[in-house]
């Protein structure tokens, strides 16, 4: 059995999804529900999911913790929290009496292209996240290159808390830029408290024109840096949609730039570290 751990839901006609601007959001501008999920793994071997949430509200965790309490294809939510908030962990404590409350196996806040990009370093967001790892709930940890400086100041002063990089931090594929990219990462995987997704990454290349060539450097680099034992599979579905054409089409992608995994960190990759990494005990 695989495990996916990373992929969104959402209903329009409940929520907007405010990052839906511009052109070349078809494949994406339509309700996407748990249904179309076993619709898109079918035959790709993934079996159970992590769902995320996508917007920042607060509405929206409660939701996901209901679906996972129905769906048995969830066996995970990550929810969304203000982490520089004073009133985050009181938040985070209502999410925990709500229905569902047990699937609740992470928190994320958005840091990627805020005007601070200092901001998961700020005192209150420290202390926030030090409070959810006391609390038993992973991190993930989502930016681009230029928040990445604040996110090892982050994980630096939360030794005690599990991080889990998503979508290994949004390299500028498209540009071909590696630097400073790829010296950040170095630093970052330094710490063995931070695992990462290799996931999202075709969102960041050419939408319509990518080769699989297109993510060796980036990858092998986080496979070198993270090492297999700390790496695992997310699909970014269906934001991924955007240029791919299906699931699919993501998880082979993935197989190709991890063809050389042993059997034992296949394993790992499409399972056991999201296992761990989520304390999931419902599969």
């Amino acid at each position: 059995m695989k495990i996916d751990s990373h992929h969104h839901l959402w209903d329009l006609s409940i929520r907007p999804q405010e990052w839906m601007v511009g052109d070349g959001m078809e494949p994406v501008s339509r309700n996407f529900s748990t249904d179309d999920l076993r619709s898109a793994i079918a035959g790709t071997g993934i079996e159970k999911t992590v769902l995320v949430h996508a917007t920042t509200t607060y509405d929206e965790t409660y939701e996901l913790l209901e679906i996972a309490e129905k769906d048995s294809t969830v066996v995970a939510v990550v929810g969304w929290l203000q982490i520089d908030s004073p009133d985050a962990i009181a938040q985070c404590e209502k999410y925990l009496q709500a229905p569902g409350a047990s699937y609740l196996k992470g928190i994320r806040d958005v840091a990627q292209d805020l005007p601070d990009s200092s901001y998961l370093a700020k005192p209150q967001s420290i202390a926030t996240v030090r409070q959810l790892g006391k609390m038993g709930l992973t991190y993930d940890i989502l930016t681009k290159t230029p928040e990445l400086k604040a996110a090892i100041e982050l994980v630096k002063a939360c030794p005690d808390v599990q991080f889990v990089l998503d979508h290994i931090s949004k390299p500028y594929i498209a540009k071909e830029e590696l630097e400073p990219w790829k010296s950040l990462i170095t630093e970052l995987a330094s710490y063995e408290n931070v695992i990462c997704k290799i996931s999202g990454m075709v969102t960041e290349a050419r939408w319509n024109a990518w080769e699989v060539d297109d993510f060796r450097p980036y990858v092998d680099h986080i496979i070198s840096s993270f090492t297999p034992v700390r790496l695992m599979f997310g699909s970014d579905w269906p934001v991924a949609l955007l240029a791919a054409p299906s699931y699919s089409e993501v998880v082979h992608l993935a197989e190709k730039l991890t063809v050389k995994f042993t059997e034992s960190e296949n394993e790992l990759f499409w399972r056991e570290t999201a296992i761990s990494a989520y304390k999931i005990t419902k599969l």
